[in-house]
């Protein structure tokens, strides 16, 4: 299972949100070339970015620092946050990223998301599902939809998604746990899906569950800013 560490930008600066709330955002660093980095030292060989002005908007935002992340580390980066065309598409791969996640887009321009599978493949874009009591939530988790949870993920696994960012919305930053229920459920009924877990890592225990069901990823963000798990350990023990 790979550990990846979260880096989330908000007006230039690396924060955490706590549930989804803008209002409830800390500031970790003003410097997320400089986290970005030190993941890195740490053995870190994936990094998940997210624009969280770029979410809530209608293109990406911060655009200097991520290609800054991407131009300056070997870290192969994950980034979602402000995607709604194709232009943004191009550009986030133009500016370094290994992959795109698509979540919004998802709900509002399916085409989009089917066009980039076929042009880009199956291991550059990934489906970002982040949801709140079953219901997926989009536009940096501002709008709700009225798309269940596991139809929207049928959907887009027929179409050939094997990557997937599920976030429950109710677990991050709350550092009470991971959704291990709700991952459970969804690798038995899509076994062919790549499931990186997201929201609610808290210690070594969670990442221990997490593995045990057999997820392929674990995005780990607020745990790791605040000191409750020790990022090379775990890489040495669970991967990168």
């Amino acid at each position: 299972m790979k550990i990846i560490p979260a880096i989330d930008i908000y007006n230039g600066k690396c924060v955490r949100l706590l549930k989804g709330d803008y209002n409830l955002k800390k500031e970790y660093s003003s410097n997320p070339l400089l986290v970005a980095k030190e993941f890195e030292n740490n053995g870190a060989t994936h990094l998940h970015v997210v624009d969280l002005e770029g979410a809530k908007s209608n293109t990406i935002i911060n655009r200097s620092i991520l290609q800054d992340i991407c131009s300056n580390t070997d870290l192969k980066v994950d980034f979602g946050g402000g995607i709604k065309t194709k232009d943004d598409v191009s550009l986030a791969f133009d500016l370094g990223v290994n992959q795109i996640t698509l979540g919004s887009v998802a709900v509002t321009n399916k085409d989009l998301l089917i066009d980039s599978l076929n042009l880009y493949g199956k291991e550059k874009i990934i489906l970002g599902a982040d949801f709140l009591d079953n219901v997926i939530k989009i536009n940096g988790w501002k709008t709700s939809t009225k798309h269940n949870l596991f139809d929207f993920i049928n959907e887009y696994y027929s179409y050939g998604i094997t990557y997937a960012i599920i976030t429950d919305i109710s677990k991050d930053g709350a550092m009470q746990g991971s959704s291990i229920n709700i991952y459970t459920k969804i690798i038995e009924k899509f076994p062919a899906l790549n499931l990186i877990a997201s929201g609610g890592v808290t210690c070594e225990n969670d990442l221990n569950k997490l593995k045990k069901i057999g997820c392929y990823g674990a995005i780990v963000g607020k745990a790791l800013y605040e000191k409750k798990i020790d990022l090379k350990k775990m890489i040495i023990e669970y991967g990168s």
